[in-house]
Formats: C-alpha cells, sequence, structure tokens
C-alpha cells in the first residue's frame, strides 16, 4: 500500500507595480494592444511578433531589467519573493525557486548574494554530472535554495528535502508547473509542502490565470518547453490578456 502524500497548500501572493514599473508596463500593454485590434487574422509571422511581446509583457512583470538594460528603479515582485525566501529560510525550510526564465534567475541569484542566502542553481545548460550532483547534495547539507528553470525542473528530479515551492513567474502551461511541483510532493516527502504562486496584480499573469480556467485544454496547446501555441486563442483571448 502506498503511503499517502501529505498536504500540498497554494497561496497565490499578489504584488503591485510601483511607478515606473506601472508606467512601462502600461505603454508596452498599450502598444500591444493597438497592434490586436488593427489584425483581422492571425499570420505566422503575427503570431511570433505577438508571443515575443507577450514575453515582454510577462519579463516586465518580473524585473523590467530584463528588457532595459539601463533600467535602475525596482521590481515589487522580486521584494515579495526575496522577502519570502528570507522568512522560509530563517524558518528553517528548504526552498524551489522556479522560474521560465534563466535571466531571472541570475537577477535573483544577484540579489541572494547580496542577501549573503547560499542557493544552487540548475537550467537547461548544467551539465548532467553537476545536476545529479546539486540534487543528491541539496537533501543533506546546508544549502536551502534551489533556484530551477522551467526547461530543467519538469521531470526526472527528486527534491523531497524541500517543503516550500516557490513559482515566480505564471506558466501558460498548468501541467508543467504542477509537474515542477511535484519535484517537492511526491513519494518520500513526509512534510506539507507550501506552494507560493507570485502573480502583478492587474496584468496579464493575472489574466493568465483566468485563461487557464476558463480553457481547461490549455495544455493540450502548449509546446513542451512551455511557450503557448497562438493558433488555438481567439483575438478576444488575446485582447484579454491585455486588460487591466
Amino acid at each position: 500500500m502506498l503511503k499517502e502524500l501529505p498536504d500540498k497548500l497554494e497561496t497565490i501572493v499578489y504584488s503591485a507595480f510601483d511607478k515606473e514599473q506601472k508606467e512601462l508596463y502600461t505603454a508596452n500593454a498599450f502598444h500591444l494592444k493597438q497592434e490586436l485590434e488593427s489584425l483581422e487574422g492571425k499570420s505566422g509571422k503575427d503570431n511570433i511578433q505577438i508571443l515575443a511581446a507577450l514575453t515582454r509583457l510577462r519579463q516586465i512583470c518580473c524585473d523590467p531589467q530584463l528588457c532595459y538594460e539601463n533600467y535602475k528603479g525596482g521590481s515589487a515582485k522580486l521584494e515579495t519573493c526575496i522577502d519570502l525566501v528570507r522568512n522560509g529560510v530563517e524558518g528553517g525550510h528548504k526552498i524551489l525557486l522556479f522560474s521560465q526564465f534563466t535571466s531571472m534567475l541570475e537577477v535573483i541569484g544577484q540579489r541572494l548574494k547580496k542577501e549573503a542566502v547560499p542557493y544552487y542553481l540548475l537550467t537547461g545548460a548544467t551539465p548532467k554530472e553537476d545536476r545529479l550532483h546539486m540534487v543528491n547534495s541539496f537533501k543533506d547539507d546546508e544549502i536551502p535554495l534551489f533556484l530551477i528553470s522551467l526547461k530543467a525542473g519538469g521531470t526526472g528530479l527528486n527534491l523531497t528535502a524541500a517543503d516550500v515551492v516557490i513559482h515566480f513567474d505564471p506558466w501558460w502551461n498548468v501541467a508543467a508547473q504542477n509537474q515542477a511541483t511535484d519535484r517537492a510532493h511526491r513519494i518520500g516527502q513526509e512534510k506539507q509542502v507550501s506552494v507560493f504562486k507570485l502573480i502583478t496584480k492587474g496584468t496579464i499573469e493575472e489574466n493568465i490565470l483566468k485563461l487557464q480556467e476558463s480553457k481547461k485544454d490549455l495544455a493540450e496547446q502548449i509546446i513542451s518547453e512551455g511557450t503557448v501555441s497562438l493558433s488555438n486563442l481567439t483575438k478576444e483571448d488575446l485582447l484579454g490578456l491585455l486588460d487591466i
């Protein structure tokens, strides 16, 4: 008889833009909305441009410096994330932190060094030997945090030493997000797993959650790497993502 898994407690944690971040987001969202409203249909070229613009909006929600090299302002979500990590580490927890954007993981890593919080980093570029070493070491050592990219963290990892999971950005594919959570919430886990999904309020991120709810089959429209296929999303769906 299989041992029953402990509970998984999911919490959505909202943050709000500061002035400069909001201005950048609003300008980009307005420009994309104008482009969408002018389209009669979606060609392959249009799809690529739309997806790039949607990704840009998502990156601005994470931290505008992912798109703007000279950006010197803050990121509300990054501050929320660091607070969660700090509280988790002080509470003796081990944490998995996922993002689709490896560039965001680098930003988080830079900030963690300033906070003197040690961590492992796993991306698609991590050599197999290093990956195995980090996963095995995480079970028993004092490193409290594992930063993991979507591409690297979907399958094949057993990280039940962790009892806190943070999703820094919402993924189009709910199934992929759940797979990532299951790196901690699986057989061998003896503690309740707390899952935090960080969402910037009044943005595409909040609307992605609504779209996931309204299109239960959205996972079937997703490429395995976690990018969205626009072919099954209507113009109204896309415009809905930009509602504030």
